[in-house]
């Protein structure tokens, strides 16, 4: 997502029951190794991405849906759906027991919280440095917005940040090659907290229409 930890549950203090911990540890679990089966699976094989050949993949990823697991900054684990509507929308549904919902788009992202009756918490999305990947023409090469491009014999890894506001945070974005296909991305913002966001196979056929993405539309549906 964009850095922000998303409301939890209330946990029963020391006197939790055993049998309600072992359950939180086996889904621990069992979504730590659906994250390590899907980076198993990639190609061991391939040659460093070019900024110029990454740039040219964003700027072609019009609309994409993947499942997703995000790793939040207190170590809580998160999945869901995310859609991607290129340029500047994205949607992120979370699966139960988290009551949220995420939107991106008219330039502004916002939070819906499921157990709260007031509306969304809205901020600039450039502000953000999802929008680095959301932008309408994506150059990787520009001048000082990329701070990191490496290679570790499977994937390619670049961090880049907005070059006039280095101070809205770093986004680190993970590539696999043949073909190029995102992987997962690390935001740390501004407060120096980090979000991982790990994505299944993203389906790049789909289509969605812009009142997904409409958080006034959103609002509205909630009563807000």
């Amino acid at each position: 997502m964009i850095g922000d930890s998303l409301p939890c549950e209330a946990q029963g203090g020391a006197k939790r029951r055993a049998s309600d911990y072992m359950k939180d540890m086996k889904m621990f679990r069992v979504t730590l190794a659906a994250a390590a089966l899907a980076f198993s699976a990639l190609p061991v094989a391939a040659d460093q991405l070019s900024l110029t050949q990454l740039s040219r993949y964003l700027n072609g990823l019009k609309s994409a849906q993947a499942e997703f697991t995000q790793i939040n900054n207190d170590g809580t684990i998160s999945t869901g759906t995310i859609f991607i509507k290129r340029p500047g929308r994205a949607r992120f549904e979370y699966n139960p027991p988290v009551e949220a919902l995420v939107i991106a788009g008219g330039q502004q992202v916002a939070i819906f919280d499921g157990k709260s009756n007031t509306g969304p918490t809205q901020y600039p999305l450039k502000r953000t440095p999802l929008n680095l990947i959301l932008a309408k023409n994506i150059d990787l090469a520009r001048a000082q917005m990329v701070v990191g491009h490496t290679y570790d014999g499977t994937s390619t890894t670049v961090q880049a940040q907005d070059p006039d506001h280095p101070e809205y945070g770093t986004i680190e974005l993970f590539f696999t090659a043949s073909p190029v296909e995102l992987r997962q991305w690390v935001i740390t913002d501004n407060a120096g907290e980090q979000t991982t966001v790990i994505l299944g196979e993203m389906d790049k056929t789909v289509s969605f229409g812009s009142a997904m993405f409409n958080i006034t539309i959103e609002a509205q549906k909630r009563g807000g």
